[in-house]
């Protein structure tokens, strides 16, 4: 178990023996033999490598360490080998059948775990290293690798943001590092590094990859691990290795599955009749609606924008080789549609890995990744902070709809509300117009890696490294005419019918030159030093244009110049980067290992006084278990003291020529000799000083195994301090600016991770568990040098000496009832929310707004188990998060009876003479709701992310395996939260701010799948 992780060894084929030129053993298929591999404990092994001794020719074991090979007559050697293991050889004779038992190789220890521009074993890791493998992602049918990453690693906090089909996924390394800056950790895949975006909308890395081509995932948390990228790692890094071709081994297989979601949550609102009865009481004394019940239920329009909804996945993988060369090929092909209407997401993708030896000194390869993307998208919620932004989504358009109105026509049109009861309800959208509205975006991604290695002498190799991320999407967005009332259709001024397109390009190129050297000398020392120049350069090319004003609906936004005004806009950055880096690990008699890091980086980006900046790490471990005085302690199999200190940057803090002076082309326009000049005006001031956000971190870890490897726990504290933050200064006016950015803030992030996996039965039942749980405290210590408060919305601030997302409100103390006096300072009316006189000064004014609660969770965990019985396995995973909390807009909005708009339901049992409750407050027109603690709700949750039941078939010919399985994915979900979903936030990645105001609800999932390999 690597540390960090939570999860048993797995298979890697070790490289088998050239062939014996002239003795290869002619495969003639006489005789068939089978056998069972098995480990200490007894449980079956898979993927378990078997070999004819002197030939290329074997197998692998199956998930239960079963196995069938065709041997020739004669005398034949089996080598049995298994990573952590020691090989194995046996004669064959005259036997058909085997159960063999694998030793385990407790000296070497000998699991590769992959690091930055390296691999390392298990034994010898001195960083905070998680892994998680392929046979842990495969077990779980997931829409995408975030999805199959939640909750399985310590220290590693996973959001989905939004549940839309391909949309965001906030992830977290050791809490939140930057305020203005992105807080997203590195990835890197296939040694190509990207970075991911923060909004809501944007899609994550970890979506665009395919689940099925994962070998493994490597989540690099300390400053000792993550030090080696330098100006990058600040927030972690995530490395996802794909599967490459062994030799001797051909496997064909398919991965796939076929289900149906449905939303977790359905809100309810008033009917028809509650919301007549809402309307009266609103206007009183006009009637708007004289018998309310009369209208009846009328129409639901949360029921006419859900949908049940399927989902799919196909993966067809080829992976074989020879000693000299090696492939593995796949494509795949995912449809998601979504939970609401008109949403979707398609995924095509096709991989290549290709690894060639020319001789025993060159070996070249490639890693070729390309994906093609299509997704519908509606706008679900809003972004704003007042109380009507919730309304500009779908969710809150279906809620407020006025149920006594109709969706539709008689000829299936959209029929807006202005059209409808003599325009009462103008300002009211037909959600039914959002659905019929066009938002597709179309995305193309390559990712592309070519290498060169040449051994120059024994143990000295120079590897040449070519990447490339090449990305280009394009959004087509069109409003039609058809949901246009028909005064404003026949307004010559009116906007009927807009359409804007909108391109990006973005190219990332990438040279790396590695020079390792590995060496033992005298008997116990070992050394392994890494020196590697990297170059990288980005560009970013965006081109838009927007056009309203169209006669028809036919061309929609295929033909702008049709509009009467259309715009067009673009825009252009560049970066570059380049890097000088080294790492020297020492080891000792496999028992102490020591490994300095240092990595300077030069960025474009940055001030000229500050291009530069410098990374070191430094870490030690001590493998206890190897001293004398543990040989007596048999029930501990491992034990591993780690510690590690270092520095790391933040370059995606900061955009290109944010250390520059620049203008901007919004100044006035002038009219020079009856010509009109466009004006261009200074936007901002340039700091030569600007510079890395910079976080210093120490980790403490302890890795140890009991009872022969069958129990194991890796704890680890951190404590990290992240300075220089990007941050916006307010300047006086006489400088002719009003900000400039500046390295003024600083965060704390420190915690305590705690993973264990376990083999809890190794008979005829097998059960395996793991679990893991993070505590993490995180604090601003620093904003702007000047300020200790800064109020971000009437609801949030940033203080420091508190954690980030806190929110300052008033404290509402029930409701105003009949007779009551009224404090001075706010809107009080009888019906209306108290506002509590925290400071008892008579009167109710800002200072009595106090903290009422964070969105930082106080901790976060993961469970999961897994029983096998003979072909079956059941296993399950269970998520949660606990101690945070999350300002619901939505229901803030929609519990404002201010008129015009239908409620949730809980506003039935408004206040009212007869009823004076302290919950729902008396309906007024125009009325504003105080901003109060009520809304800021508890969102801790826990989630059960997956069941299945799955059974492994017998073999039968030309098969090397079949599994099939049921599962359900989020299945139900406990949690105190009434939004839409606990982990939802309209601002997306963002550090600072936690607002939901209407995000697109998760969806459970039902699937049946089929595992083959031939």
């Amino acid at each position: 178990m690597t540390p960090g992780s939570t999860t048993p060894l797995t298979a890697q084929i070790l490289p088998e023996p050239e062939p014996v030129s002239g003795k290869e053993i002619k495969q003639v298929d006489d005789q068939v033999i089978t056998g069972t591999v098995k480990s200490e404990t007894g449980s079956g092994l898979p993927g378990v490598s078997i070999v004819i001794k002197n030939t290329t020719r074997g197998t692998t074991t199956d998930g239960d360490g079963k196995f069938r090979l065709s041997i020739p007559t004669g005398q034949v050697t089996l080598i049995f080998s298994f990573v952590g293991y020691l090989n194995q050889e046996m004669e064959v004779g005259n036997r058909t059948t085997f159960d063999v038992q694998l030793a385990p190789d407790t000296k070497a220890l000998g699991e590769v775990v992959v690091v930055g521009y390296g691999t390392r074993t298990k034994s010898s890791l001195t960083g905070a290293i998680a892994s998680v493998k392929a046979e842990e992602l495969k077990a779980t049918p997931v829409a995408n690798l975030a999805q199959g990453l939640q909750g399985r690693v310590s220290g590693l906090d996973m959001r989905q943001n939004s549940g839309t089909p391909g949309g965001n996924i906030s992830v977290r390394i050791r809490g939140t590092n930057s305020i203005n800056g992105t807080s997203e950790p590195l990835y890197v895949i296939d040694g190509i590094q990207i970075s991911a975006s923060s909004g809501v909308n944007a899609a994550n890395p970890l979506s665009q990859i395919n689940p099925s081509d994962i070998e493994s995932v490597e989540v690099l948390k300390d400053a000792a691990a993550t030090a080696i990228y330098g100006a990058r790692a600040a927030n972690g890094v995530v490395l996802i290795t794909t599967k490459r071709g062994k030799d001797g081994v051909t496997n064909v297989s398919y991965d796939g599955y076929v289900g149906q979601q449905e939303t977790t949550r359905k809100l309810g609102i008033l009917n028809a009749t509650q919301f007549a009865q809402l309307e009266n009481a609103t206007y009183s004394p006009t009637v708007v609606y004289p018998n309310p019940t009369a209208v009846g239920a009328g129409t639901n329009y949360l029921d006419l924008i859900f949908r049940k909804a399927m989902i799919q996945n196909h993966q067809l993988s080829v992976n074989t080789g020879t000693n000299k060369t090696q492939i593995a090929l796949g494509a795949n092909y995912f449809s998601q549609q979504g939970v609401i209407k008109k949403t979707d997401y398609e995924r095509y993708a096709l991989r290549a890995n290709i690894d060639h030896r020319i001789s025993d000194r060159f070996k070249v390869g490639t890693s070729l990744y390309y994906t093609l993307t299509g997704e519908n998208r509606v706008n679900a919620g809003g972004t704003g902070v007042n109380v009507t932004s919730a309304r500009e989504g779908i969710l809150g358009r279906a809620v407020a709809a006025p149920p006594t109105l109709l969706p539709y026509r008689a000829d299936g049109s959209v029929y807006s509300f202005a059209d409808q009861f003599n325009g009462r309800y103008r300002e009211t959208v037909n959600p039914m117009g959002e659905l019929a509205k066009k938002n597709y975006t179309n995305g193309n991604r390559f990712l592309g890696n070519l290498y060169l290695e040449v051994m120059i002498l024994k143990g000295l190799t120079y590897r040449a490294s070519f990447n490339a991320d090449l990305s280009s999407s394009l959004q087509e967005q069109y409003s039609p005419r058809s949901i246009v009332d028909s005064i404003s259709l026949n307004n010559p001024n009116a906007v009927n019918g807009s359409a804007s397109n909108n391109s990006s390009y973005a190219r990332t190129l990438l040279h790396e030159s590695i020079l390792t050297y590995k060496t033992q000398f005298g008997q116990f020392h070992t050394l392994n030093a890494t020196v590697v120049y990297a170059t990288q350069s980005d560009v970013l090319q965006q081109n838009n244009q927007t056009a309203s004003g169209f006669g028809n609906d036919f061309t929609e936004n295929w033909s702008t110049a049709n509009a009467t005004v259309y715009a067009l806009s673009s825009f252009r950055n560049k970066s570059s980067l380049s890097s000088w880096l080294g790492r020297v690990a020492y080891g000792f008699k496999d028992r102490y290992f020591l490994d300095l890091t240092g990595r300077i980086d030069g960025s474009s980006k940055f001030g000229a006084n500050n291009k530069y900046g410098f990374f070191p790490a430094v870490s030690a471990a001590w493998r206890v278990i190897e001293e004398e005085f543990m040989k007596p302690v048999k029930f501990i199999s491992d034990l591993k003291l780690r510690a590690s200190y270092g520095v790391t940057g933040n370059a995606g803090a900061i955009g290109p020529y944010q250390s520059l002076a620049t203008v901007s082309g919004q100044g006035y326009n002038y009219n020079f000799n009856n010509v009109t000049q466009t004006g261009i005006n200074p936007s901002g001031i340039a700091n030569p000083d600007l510079k890395w956000e910079q976080a210093t971190q120490l980790d403490i870890g302890l890795d140890v195994s009991f009872l022969n490897n069958r129990l194991n726990v890796v704890a680890d504290y951190y404590h990290k301090r992240t300075d220089n933050l990007l941050f916006t200064k307010a300047l006086p006016m006489s400088s002719g600016y009003t900000t400039i950015t500046g390295n003024y803030g600083s965060i704390q992030n420190k915690g305590l991770e705690l993973g264990l996996n376990g083999k809890i039965l190794t008979g005829a039942v097998k059960w395996e568990a793991s679990g893991n749980i993070t505590f993490n405290k995180n604090k601003v210590l620093a904003l702007d040098g000047i300020q200790n408060e800064i109020a971000l919305s009437s609801y949030s601030i940033l203080k420091v000496g508190y954690p980030l997302g806190i929110y300052r409100t008033y404290i509402l103390d029930g409701i105003n009832q009949t007779g009551e006096t009224f404090l001075p300072g706010y809107d009080a009316r009888t019906g209306g929310f108290k506002i509590k006189d925290v400071n008892g000064d008579g009167k109710i004014s800002t200072d009595d707004q106090v903290i009422v609660g964070n969105a930082q969770p106080k901790y976060f965990f993961g469970f999961s188990t897994l029983v096998k019985y003979k072909n079956f396995e059941l296993s399950g995973f269970v998520q949660g998060v606990q101690g945070s909390r999350l300002f619901n807009g939505f229901r803030f909005t929609f519990e404002t009876p201010s008129g015009q708009v239908n409620l949730l339901e809980g506003t039935a049992n408004r206040w009212s003479a007869t009823n004076p409750n302290n919950e729902y407050v008396k309906p007024a027109q125009g009325t504003n709701l105080p901003v109060g603690d009520r809304w800021v709700e508890d969102n801790s949750y826990i989630r059960v992310k997956n069941l299945t039941l799955a059974y492994n078939l017998p073999r039968v010919k030309f098969t090397k395996g079949i599994r099939a399985y049921v599962a359900g994915n989020n299945l139900f979900t406990l949690t105190k939260y009434q939004g839409w979903d606990p982990e939802s936030n309209n601002y997306g990645s963002a550090n600072a701010l936690f607002y939901d105001n209407g995000t697109y609800p998760a969806a459970k999932s039902y699937v049946v799948g089929l595992q083959c390999t031939f």
